[in-house]
Order: C-alpha cells, then sequence, then structure tokens
C-alpha cells in the first residue's frame, strides 16, 4: 500500500510538471473558480433576505423584495458566465497537457530500440497511447472542472456559515472528517484495481489487433475458437477487474451522501434550536440550511472526481512507463555523418545476443572490400537476419565493433548510416498512402521519369498500370488487394529509386513467380554493379554469381569463399546445395 502511496506522489508530480507550462490557465481557473464559488454562496445569503421580507403576514416589502430578487437574476447570470470561462480555460489545460503526452509517448516509440518494439505487443503500446491517454484526459478534466469548484466551496461555505452562526458551523466541522476519512478509504483500494483494469484493457486490444491483422491466417488454420478463448479468458479478467474497480468506486458516493446526511440534520437540529432561542432569524435559519446542502455537494462531486482521478493516475502510470522507457544508446557528441561511401566494411570481434547468458553470435570477423557481392547463408535461427540488424544498427553489438569506411558504427549518426543502405526484405512494409507516396518513400523529390524507370526496372510498372488510378491508386498499410508480390515489387522499385551505395537484399525475391524473379535478379545484378551488397537467401541459385559466400551455422562463420570454392570443400554448403538440386 506504501508502494502504491509513493507511485501516486510520483506521478501527481509529474503531472504537476506537465501543467505547470500552462500556468495562465491555470491562475484564470482558478481565479474564476474563485468567483463563480463567491457569487454561488452568496444567492442564499439574499435569499434569506428575500425571506425576511416576507416573514410576517400582512407585512410584505415588495420593493425590497424586487430588489434583492433583480440582484439574485444578475449574480446567476455572471456565475454562469464565469463558469462557462472557467470550462474552456480547464478545457485548454486538459487537452494540451493529453496533446503533449501524446507527443512524448509518439516521440519516445520513435527513438525506442528495437528490442523493446520486439518484446511487447503492438497492441498494448497503442492502448497506452489512444485508450489510457483518453482515460486520462477524461480524469484529468474532471478534477479541473469539480475539484478546484469543489474545493472552494467547501472553504468558502465555512466562513459564509461562521460569519452567520458559529455553534451550527463547529458541528459541520466536527462531521466533516468522516466523509474525508470514508473517501481516502476507499480511494486506496480503487487505484489498485484501476491500474490492472487498464493493463487487462490493453492486452485485450493487443490480442485484438493481432488477430485482426492476421485474419487469413487465423481463418486458414481453423484458429476461431482458440482466438476466441483466448479472448474469452482476457475478457473475463477484465470484466472481474472492472467490477471490482466500479464496486469500490461506487461505494464512495452512497458513503459520503450518508455522512452528508448527517451534516443536513446536524445544522437542521442546532440551527432550529437557535432560531426557536432568537439567536439567528428565519431567514438566517434559510441561509443556514441552504449552505449544508451546498456544503455537501462538493463531497459527493469530490468523492466521483477521486474516483475518475484513480483511474487516470492508473492510465497515467502506463502512459508514464512507456515515456520513461530508455531510449536507444544515444549518438555521440561527435558523431559524424556518412558521406562518400564507399562501402568498405568490417566486423571485428563480433558478439551479440538477445538475451543475457544465451550467445547468438560470438567473435566474428569479416573484411568486405568495396563494391563486393557478399551472399550470407545458413540454417534458420544461424544468425543471419541478426547480421543484417547489427549492419544497420537497429541494435548495437555486444562486444567488438562494426566499421563502414574505416569508421566505427557508433561514431556514425544513424540516419547517415542507414541511408548509405537500400533494403529490401522478405517481409514487405508499406504505408497507407498511394502508390507513388510508397515508392518514393526514400526519395521524396524524385521527378516522374525517375519513379516510372525505378518501376519499370522492377518490373511492377505493368500492374500498376492496370490498377483503376495507376500511381495515384490509394492502398493500405498492409497493400490492400495487392498480392504479396507485387507488395514485395514495390519494396523493389523503392530502392530502384533511391540507388544506395550499399544493398541489403534479406530473401527478396521469396514472393516472387520464377520468370519474374529471373528479370528482377537480372536488374539486382545491374544495380549491385560497384555497390557493396549483402544478400541473405535460402534458394542457393540466387547467390551463384557472388563474389563471397559466408556459411553460417550457431552464430559463427563456419565457411567463407565462391560458389566453386565451398562445392569443392565438400563442406556444410555442399550439403546444402545438394540437398535444393539432388535428383
Amino acid at each position: 500500500m506504501e508502494k502504491t502511496k509513493g507511485n501516486q506522489k510520483e506521478i501527481i508530480h509529474k503531472i504537476l510538471q506537465r501543467i505547470k507550462k500552462y500556468w495562465f490557465f491555470v491562475f484564470l481557473s482558478i481565479l474564476f473558480a474563485a468567483v463563480t464559488v463567491i457569487l454561488t454562496l452568496y444567492v442564499p445569503i439574499l435569499i434569506g433576505d428575500a425571506i425576511n421580507k416576507i416573514v410576517t403576514k400582512g407585512a410584505v416589502d415588495f420593493k425590497g423584495l424586487g430588489s434583492i430578487i433583480i440582484k439574485i437574476i444578475v449574480v446567476i447570470i455572471l456565475t454562469a458566465l464565469f463558469q462557462w470561462i472557467m470550462s474552456i480555460c480547464n478545457n485548454k489545460i486538459t487537452y494540451h497537457v493529453v496533446r503533449d503526452l501524446r507527443s512524448e509517448a509518439f516521440h519516445k516509440i520513435e527513438i525506442l530500440p528495437l528490442s523493446y518494439i520486439d518484446n511487447h505487443s503492438y497492441g498494448d503500446i497503442v492502448s497506452r497511447v489512444i485508450a489510457d491517454v483518453d482515460q486520462f484526459a477524461d480524469g484529468l478534466l474532471m478534477g479541473f472542472t469539480q475539484l478546484f469548484t469543489g474545493v472552494m466551496t467547501i472553504l468558502g461555505t465555512l466562513l459564509f456559515m461562521f460569519s452567520i452562526n458559529v455553534t451550527v458551523t463547529i458541528v459541520v466541522v466536527c462531521i466533516t472528517p468522516v466523509s474525508l476519512f470514508v473517501a481516502a478509504f476507499i480511494a486506496k483500494k480503487t487505484h489498485v484495481m484501476f491500474k490492472k483494469q487498464s493493463e487487462t484493457r490493453g492486452e485485450q486490444t493487443a490480442l485484438i489487433d493481432e488477430m485482426i491483422g492476421n485474419q487469413k491466417v487465423v481463418q486458414a488454420y481453423g484458429y476461431e475458437d482458440k482466438a476466441m478463448e483466448r479472448f474469452d479468458e482476457i475478457n473475463q479478467r477484465l470484466e472481474k477487474y472492472s467490477l471490482q474497480a466500479t464496486f469500490f468506486s461506487s461505494l464512495t458516493n452512497p458513503s459520503t451522501r450518508f455522512v452528508n446526511s448527517l451534516v443536513y440534520t446536524g445544522v437542521g437540529i442546532v440551527g432550529a434550536i437557535s432560531a426557536v432561542n432568537g439567536r439567528i432569524d428565519v431567514g438566517k435559519l434559510s441561509s443556514l440550511l441552504s449552505y449544508a446542502n451546498q456544503y455537501t455537494k462538493p463531497f459527493n462531486e469530490i468523492s466521483g472526481v477521486i474516483t475518475e482521478l484513480q483511474n487516470a493516475f492508473a492510465c497515467a502510470e502506463r502512459i508514464f512507463e512507456l515515456i520513461e522507457e530508455k531510449p536507444q544508446i544515444p549518438e555521440t557528441s561527435d558523431a559524424v555523418s556518412l558521406e562518400r561511401v564507399r562501402g568498405e566494411i568490417s566486423l571485428k570481434n563480433v558478439g551479440f545476443s538477445y538475451v543475457p547468458n544465451r550467445p547468438l553470435i560470438e567473435q566474428l570477423n569479416l573484411e568486405v572490400t568495396q563494391g563486393k557481392r557478399i551472399a550470407i547463408v545458413g540454417p534458420t535461427g544461424c544468425g543471419k537476419t541478426t547480421l543484417i540488424n547489427l549492419l544497420m544498427r537497429f541494435y548495437d553489438v555486444n562486444t567488438g565493433s562494426i566499421l563502414v569506411d574505416g569508421i566505427d558504427i557508433r561514431k556514425l549518426t544513424r540516419k547517415s548510416l542507414r541511408s548509405g543502405f537500400g533494403m529490401v526484405l522478405q517481409d514487405t512494409w508499406l504505408k497507407a498512402g498511394t502508390i507513388r507516396e510508397n515508392i518514393c518513400m526514400g526519395k521524396p523529390d524524385a521527378t516522374e521519369e525517375e519513379m516510372i524507370a525505378a518501376a519499370k526496372a522492377s518490373h511492377a510498372h505493368g500492374f500498376i498500370k492496370r490498377l483503376q488510378n495507376g500511381y495515384d491508386t490509394m492502398i493500405s498499410e498492409d497493400g490492400g488487394g495487392l498480392s504479396q508480390g507485387q507488395k514485395q515489387l514495390l519494396c523493389i522499385s523503392r530502392v530502384m529509386l533511391c540507388q544506395p551505395p550499399m544493398l541489403i537484399l534479406d530473401e527478396a525475391t521469396s514472393s516472387i513467380d520464377t520468370r519474374t524473379e529471373v528479370m528482377i535478379q537480372k536488374a539486382f545484378e545491374r544495380l549491385m554493379e560497384g555497390r557493396t551488397s549483402f544478400i541473405v537467401a535460402h534458394r542457393l541459385s540466387t547467390i551463384q554469381e557472388a563474389d563471397s559466400i559466408l556459411v553460417m551455422k550457431d552464430g559463427h562463420i563456419i565457411e567463407q569463399g565462391n560458389h566453386k570454392e565451398l562445392l569443392q570443400k565438400k563442406g556444410f554448403y555442399s550439403e546444402l546445395y545438394q540437398s535444393q538440386f539432388a535428383r
């Protein structure tokens, strides 16, 4: 419980740090809240005065009564106006803070290490940025709208009541702590449940995202029932935590209402006795009873606010967890840009593992001269794609170093390093937009002629022209109605357009028919001339012309040479080749 309390203090501090930027709106909100409360509390005094004008039969002061009624109308109009301005200020504060949080979260996602993205479901990350921020906004807005006004109403009411009758006010003050104790006790219980609710909601979002994104696979393998079982299990947990959170939070309002009824009863009894004894008049008794209602009303509202704030704090905790994640290793202050790339790459005693104490690559050494074509082959899980990740600095080596043109890549800016490589992966990636935007992603200033030439080189021009709007056809992020092969051709077009000094082809033609593959291989041959190229392939027929073939197994290069040399060695490569081409 102490840990939760400490966490809440930290979260509140972080929220206040972000609100501090908008101190002017906060000042205005507090100012208008104070004015609104004062005007609201002034109305019972006017009503009490009005009652005193009509308390005696046959002696109604109509002139004085009319003046008071006009005052009441003016005060009510001013109160409504100031409340409206206060609401505008509160909305400004809330949605500026929410905008900043979302910007911080999205910016952090952009600089998080790839290992974080690999180890967290996309749905959970999306849930933090969208659903949790929305829940936080609701709690924060309610806090500003009702918390300031409620606290000021309580304090202001006590002051007005003290000015009318001290005895009655002391009765109110003595009963008040009971309401505060009940609200505080329940608030502690609700935070834990709201946090579990938020986490489970993120888990559910992740599952829905996964199932929708892979619906074809789900249906192809008859996984629908299993998916429903997983969803039902998470849904039941969400129901359980939501009900518990709602149960505890719903206790607050009736509990405080019961205590507030005691307050009203106390004021009524003590006030009535004072009126009978002549210590106060009927108008002031009416004002006291009105104040008793106004005094207790904020407690009911604040109890609801506390419930919403507990939910908001639970969501804020998840948002801050994302925002405060350690970013990828920052670039050094003296990081240089890679210019006039030659493409000489050197790996010296490289060691790497995704999981500590489970090494994947150990003592890997490799020298690649400018313009050489290096093929990487080996069984699944041997480290081929990991080597590509290290070259692109998606992951940093644990030991050793990787040099490009004699410079350690950790001393280069990531942007310049990655812009020196052109990548075509087995897994295609397209963004929601036009075909044109997807091809020109790496070179936005490309001319129409350059774009079409790249599409023709990758043999994508033909199918693009057959689309309804050609290069201006809109596609979704998963490629919409395009086949896997067509999506891969667009990714190849992207590289053909950029003409990068170094190439990485990771199963680049895996989804393309044999006839088109032969033509694209010829285009790649022209593209790779004079460029350092790394080719990851399982089909050994595509790498026979490579200058050097690296045969990897268990994170080590066990054989190295060209196609003929490796066949003559009759080693592991020869076995792989024979397994594919033997009759």
